[in-house]
């Protein structure tokens, strides 16, 4: 066909294409008037040539190398994560078998295991202690100059992190790996930037971002909640030249964790068959008052851990490793009170709560809720993910029995788990997906959704969001020079 004058060219077809009524006559047919020119000034993008793309692509080698070091480090990071779950299950099963075996010896083993713990972490390590997740948000801060990173987040801290965590597992102490895990992940990603060539498309931020969504996707056998993990809490944006290599190597890290523990969900299935209105009010007292204590925990936490001026904190500031032994036998006295389903995760009772086991011990919200304080206060390395769950699911249980909603239990449980982990993190989407994953088909992904922004809401009257407050204190860690900014939202 012989090309015409006018034509041809993008801004002709733009106009061709704008100028077409939506009965299918032309312009010419129904005013005779000729079709309009493109807007002045309006870029339209030509189409990309495949052959020619393809090669640019291919010849620069710079790119693959990068990409093929940072998967290659995204697989390494899954692994470390793999390693860490299994190391916290062996430790967990050791708790059992001690409590098993002596109950009265814990009150021994537990204070001075958690001491010896804490003396190990301040001594050697004293970037591993709490959650991990402050650190990685501090490393992410602008004003941490590049040498200085490896006081929140490195390789070493990473095995630091994996042993003093699953010691307190083995204590009997109420944490989670979920927090950890983030720490451990972003430490093996930033090992990378040493081998990336000097045009990679994905800079040290970029890294620590990847890692540290690699590390709850692992965790969870969740990539979704990785991601949102990643936009929600460490960046509120992804670069676009790198957010396909980062993707790409947070659902990799994910891939790991499940060809080495299946492709089930971290706590089991809920199953849910419908949803009536009478599970409405019920539901929605379980998401305000989720929202209400996750808010005071929260501040709780965030108060004890940030020290004042009362006689407990002045005592631990001065005497951290007795403060931490006192701790301790605070936790196996409720250990032992509760027959030992405060120690650890929670892990087991939230997994029979989930299954439709619903045999928890008389106040276990109560006793959960003063355990899991405890052992993030003493100082020893270990997350409040898993705890939080635990207890969301407590408050699901008891208000489904206070209320008579027998038959919705299951309901208000993962309400109340997406609940309090959104009022205590503040992060309602991530909080959603991840208990989202674990219910079949789609009957509550509206029921969840609007339970994680309601808690978050109230949590926000009480409480100031926990990981961005201690990411301030851990900057505190920093030269004068490095204390200047806060990391809350750090920028990508």
């Amino acid at each position: 066909m012989r090309r015409t004058a006018g034509s041809g060219g993008a801004g002709a077809i733009l106009a061709r294409m704008t100028s077409t009524p939506r009965d299918g006559t032309s312009s010419e047919g129904a005013g005779g008037a000729p079709p309009p020119a493109a807007p002045a000034g309006l870029h339209v993008p030509a189409e990309p040539d495949f052959l020619a793309s393809l090669r640019a692509d291919l010849a620069d080698w710079r790119h693959w190398l990068a990409r093929a070091i940072v998967l290659s480090y995204a697989l390494a990071a899954g692994l470390a994560v793999v390693l860490f779950t299994w190391l916290s299950n062996r430790a967990i099963e050791g708790y059992a078998h001690l409590s098993a075996w002596a109950p009265l010896a814990l009150f021994v083993w537990i204070p001075c295991w958690t001491a010896g713990l804490v003396w190990l972490t301040r001594r050697y390590a004293p970037g591993a202690a709490g959650s991990g997740i402050p650190q990685v948000m501090a490393a992410l801060s602008p004003r941490v100059p590049a040498g200085q990173r490896s006081l929140f987040v490195s390789l070493r801290l990473s095995v630091a992190k994996i042993l003093l965590t699953s010691g307190g597992l083995l204590g009997g102490l109420a944490i989670g790996r979920e927090g950890p895990s983030v720490q451990i992940a972003a430490g093996v990603m930033q090992h990378a930037q040493r081998w990336l060539p000097r045009r990679s498309p994905l800079n040290q931020d970029g890294l620590l971002v990847a890692g540290g969504a690699a590390g709850i996707a692992a965790t969870f056998n969740a990539p979704l909640a990785g991601v949102m993990f990643a936009i929600e809490e460490l960046t509120r944006k992804i670069e676009q030249r790198s957010s396909g290599l980062i993707v790409a190597g947070i659902v990799l890290a994910g891939l790991v964790a499940v060809s080495f523990f299946g492709n089930a969900s971290y706590f089991g299935r809920l199953h849910v068959d419908r949803l009536t209105w009478a599970q409405l009010l019920p539901g929605l007292a379980t998401a305000v008052g989720s929202g209400l204590l996750g808010g005071v925990f929260s501040r709780l936490l965030q108060r004890s851990l940030l020290g004042g001026t009362d006689r407990f904190s002045r005592w631990r500031a001065r005497w951290p490793v007795r403060f931490a032994f006192g701790c301790g036998l605070a936790i196996a006295l409720l250990a032992w009170v509760s027959h030992g389903a405060t120690a650890g995760s929670g892990y087991d009772y939230t997994r029979n709560l989930v299954e439709g086991h619903f045999d928890l011990p008389v106040l276990y919200v109560v006793l959960r809720f003063v355990a899991t304080w405890l052992s993030v206060w003493s100082g020893v390395p270990g997350g409040i993910f898993a705890p939080s769950l635990a207890i969301g699911a407590g408050i699901g249980s008891d208000i489904a029995l206070l209320t008579g909603t027998h038959e919705g239990s299951v309901v208000l449980i993962a309400i109340g788990m997406t609940a309090f982990l959104s009022a205590v993190t503040q992060a309602p989407v991530t909080a959603f997906i991840i208990v989202m994953e674990m219910v079949d088909g789609h009957a509550m992904v509206l029921s969840l959704m609007g339970a994680a922004l309601i808690a978050s809401l109230v949590s926000r009257w009480i409480s100031v969001p926990i990981y961005h407050r201690l990411a301030l204190a851990q900057l505190a860690r920093l030269p004068d020079e490095g204390r200047r900014e806060s990391p809350g939202r750090p920028r990508p």
